[in-house]
């Protein structure tokens, strides 16, 4: 056992938070000044780490919790995903989305959907704005004829599930997106869209009726001081006998499950605010998002003004970096191939200009499981989402608090089972074969 860790690095972000700067203005943050004590500290105030928050307050009445984070809340990898909180199996390895195992992934429909309630039951307790959770599920979109059967394989798997879905053909893709590029669709109805910014942004605000947040205040370092651990930031520290890291990949920063862990950063852009022009152009329904068939493939979001103005969201193309920071080089490569996508699916709209362009951090493990559990002692981990950080972080997050109260659950039964992460090649033969196999991916999906 180690007394002391610090921070290798800290988050770096490239590309602003377009889910953030379009919701506008806010308070200025309140960061962490001057030295705390607490009995439950949460680094990391993203999908898990609220969530570790908020069921750390339920399970502990009158704790004091302290929550940390680097940066200000939405403006970090919890806001520059693309919000799908999806319900059904979504293997990102697969070549449809569907699990091998039938039984593993009802036990993960499931728990999905306990992430669901326990983030639904968030936005009413919280008041955060019904349009940054919406319940409108999603579409596989398929535009080639080997992602048209991709759709009728995962619908086949679907059946076997006895979970429900509905096939859409190039007509009703036309009425939902405004675009003639699908050839059909698999809808399911399960998924909430998330505005992501102004969701965690929401919880925050609510949770601090419970915890201290803090932001701008990053993590430099943790040692164990008796029979608590001392966090240090640059404003101060914060004293707690229990931490939870709910920092994903930053958690390798910090020296655990080095070797162990996969950091690729996928790429978004989007659009200026449509006018009525381009709205008339583009037709289609004024929400939806739309998943590529092939999970390689790209995804496209359309949102109104309820979620930050009438615009539509490009994702695809992405890059291994050990080094947690995306390229300049991969960025410029990443911005045309997506403007190029945009332009086939929406040749209508071919004046409009993309306003943002971002990255953003996943962390993977070569066999799919998380980082989670007591990795040292009165430090607990819900880290490594594995790419589904709305649906996995909030369940690793209430795993982790669980565990650090004493408690359990099918949640937590659930990650304590999960074997280690997997270690990888030595370097460079990991990041220049993970970034073989994904370009070599992507150019199979490059009509998706």
């Amino acid at each position: 056992m180690k007394s002391e860790y610090a921070a290798k690095r800290l988050p770096k972000h490239a590309g602003p938070a377009a889910w953030d700067a379009i919701l506008g203005p806010r308070a200025a943050a309140r960061t962490l000044d001057g030295d705390m004590s607490c009995d439950f500290a949460v680094i990391g105030a993203g999908f898990a780490g609220l969530a570790a928050a908020r069921r750390l307050a339920q399970l502990n009445a009158g704790a004091r919790i302290v929550v940390l984070d680097a940066g200000r809340i939405g403006e970090g990898a919890a806001g520059r995903n693309s919000g799908f909180m999806i319900d059904l199996p979504h293997e990102l390895t697969s070549v449809n989305y569907a699990g091998t195992d039938e039984s593993l992934d009802r036990r993960l429909i499931r728990l999905n959907r306990l992430a669901i309630e326990f983030a639904r039951d968030a936005v009413l307790e919280y008041e955060i704005d019904p349009n940054h959770f919406d319940p409108v599920g999603k579409t596989n979109g398929a535009g080639s004829e080997v992602s048209h059967t991709r759709n009728q394989s995962y619908a086949a798997h679907l059946r076997e599930l006895r979970e429900r879905y509905e096939l859409l053909d190039a007509q009703a893709m036309f009425e939902l997106t405004g675009s003639r590029y699908y050839l059909s669709g698999l809808y399911t109805p399960g998924t909430v869209m998330l505005q992501p910014a102004g969701y965690v942004r929401g919880f925050a605000g609510g949770l601090s009726r419970v915890a201290q947040v803090r932001e701008n205040s990053p993590v430099t370092g943790f040692r164990r001081e008796g029979s608590a651990w001392r966090i240090a930031s640059p404003g101060g520290s914060v004293t707690a006998p229990k931490v939870v890291l709910a920092n994903n990949g930053q958690i390798e920063s910090f020296g655990f499950k080095r070797g162990r862990l996969m950091h690729v950063f996928l790429f978004a852009c989007m659009t200026e605010e449509l006018g009525r022009d381009a709205l008339a152009k583009l037709g289609g329904r004024a929400r939806w998002g739309v998943t590529p068939s092939d999970p390689m493939g790209t995804t496209m979001r359309r949102i109104d003004s309820g979620q930050g103005g009438n615009r539509i969201v490009t994702r695809t193309c992405a890059e291994f970096r050990p080094g947690m920071e995306s390229s300049s080089r991969e960025m410029r490569r990443a911005t045309a191939v997506m403007r190029r996508k945009f332009d086939t699916r929406f040749p209508q709209l071919a004046d409009v200009r993309m306003e943002y362009v971002w990255s953003g951090h996943l962390c993977l493990s070569r066999n799919g499981v998380s980082v989670t559990g007591e990795v040292e002692d009165g430090i607990f981990a819900a880290c490594c989402q594995n790419g589904l950080g709305t649906t996995r972080g909030t369940l690793t997050g209430i795993s982790a608090a669980e565990l650090a109260s004493g408690s359990t659950s099918s949640i937590t039964e659930y990650f304590v089972a999960q074997a280690e992460p997997e270690r990888l090649p030595p370097e460079p033969i990991a990041t220049v074969g993970a970034n073989l196999v994904l370009r070599w991916k992507e150019w199979l999906a490059r009509r998706e």
